[in-house]
């Protein structure tokens, strides 16, 4: 589904899936009434980028009359991990104290102390289970 090669996800492709993960399965018309619409793109854009994140594997489609509807093949978080592996493998090279260090700081800068809290207690349920 996802391998070594690279994608890149601009703001309307990023826009959709938000879209789908928060409403549920559309057709294109149904994405374009709302997304679309508020945008002022054109009912054609919309398909267009439906159609690229199908090719990416991010959606699913089924084909119901005269029209497909579409489904999220990812999930928001399993998105963001691989997005995130993704950036930490070209950029770090190995260097994974900058990466922590990267880390931590956005979650300390973007954050209040319960999820700093949140985050140590995802950090000890790992360690239980490996």
């Amino acid at each position: 589904m996802y391998g070594s090669k690279r994608f890149h996800l601009g703001e309307l492709e990023l826009a959709v899936l938000e879209y789908l993960w928060s409403n549920g399965d559309f057709d294109a018309k149904g994405v374009y009434n709302t997304l679309g619409k508020m945008r002022g793109i054109s009912h054609n854009t919309i398909q267009s980028t439906l159609e690229r994140l199908f090719k990416k594997k991010l959606l699913v489609r089924q084909k119901i009359s005269h029209a497909y509807i579409y489904h999220a093949a990812v999930s928001r978080d399993e998105l963001m991990g691989r997005m995130i592996k993704d950036v930490v493998k070209v950029i770090s090279k190995e260097d994974t104290d900058s990466m922590l260090a990267a880390f931590i700081d956005i979650a300390a800068h973007h954050t209040d102390d319960s999820r700093l809290d949140k985050l140590e207690q995802l950090i000890n349920e790992y360690r239980l289970k490996n």
